[in-house]
């Protein structure tokens, strides 16, 4: 199977006129262990048009969340550049950045990341909370029945199975309508109804004009839902499938990591 070190870039004039939601041009990232500078991502470059539902994909310790980290700007680059809607996140203060997490960037990791005192309901609109803003309730009442959990509003998270956690995680993005949504293994934990329940309200989010999802998955059955799948190997982007079947991205996958080993 024939690799490439980053997929070509599509600079042409429509491209120019309307920037990609995320666009990341020879992004690398290295951390400092014991005294070293240890490399996990190799210039690497990508564009993702408003619209799509990205997959990324590759073997463990390929630099697959450290990637998604940095586009979303929860981690700086070392070097190379990120925009998210034509704005360039290095230029960016922490404020600047802080704001446009709270209202242009939804976040739904496998963490969950919920209060644990906080209702489902109090979850969901703690984000406006935050902004001082007033929730507004019939609008959240309406996303958290979206998700299956208009029975659950006042249950703490300690009560709630794995999957109602990632469901209130989800209706929190949903009810920010960020522009760009990023994901960390968003079903990995959850049972096969919940995760597609979850996959499916992502695509919804990325089908809506103006809106894209990226999400990082070690499933092929998720990958082969996504419009593109990008494949990371020892932190470089090496291939890029539009997918066809389950298998074919399994196939690949499979692969990836032989080649990967055997380096």
């Amino acid at each position: 199977m024939s690799t490439m070190t980053n997929p070509p870039r599509t600079d042409d004039a429509s491209s120019v006129a309307t920037p990609a939601a995320i666009d990341a041009v020879q992004i690398s990232k290295s951390f400092a262990v014991d005294g070293r500078e240890l490399p996990i991502l190799h210039e690497v470059s990508l564009q993702v048009p408003a619209n799509e539902l990205v997959a990324i994909m590759g073997p463990s310790g390929s630099g697959k969340s450290t990637l998604l980290y940095c586009l979303a700007g929860l981690e700086k680059p070392s070097s190379g550049g990120v925009r998210l809607n034509g704005i360039e996140l290095g230029r960016q203060s922490r404020t600047a950045l802080a704001k446009m997490r709270r209202h242009d960037i939804g976040f739904v990791f496998q963490s969950y990341n919920l209060i644990p005192t906080l209702t489902a309901y109090e979850n969901v609109a703690l984000p406006y909370l935050l902004a001082g803003h007033k929730p507004p309730r019939d609008e959240l009442l309406e996303v958290i029945d979206h998700v299956g959990l208009a029975h659950r509003l006042d249950a703490r998270p300690p009560s709630m199975s794995g999957g109602e956690q990632q469901r209130t995680a989800l209706a929190r993005v949903l009810s920010q309508q960020p522009q760009i949504v990023f994901a960390d293994e968003p079903t990995g934990a959850l049972d096969s109804r919940s995760g597609e329940l979850v996959l499916s309200r992502l695509t919804d989010i990325s089908r809506q004009p103006g809106r894209a999802v990226l999400l990082v998955t070690h499933d092929p059955a998720v990958a082969a839902h996504c419009d593109r799948v990008l494949f990371l190997a020892d932190g470089r982007l090496v291939y890029e499938l539009r997918p066809r079947s389950v298998s074919e991205v399994a196939d690949t996958l499979a692969r990836l990591s032989t080649e990967s080993q055997e380096v």
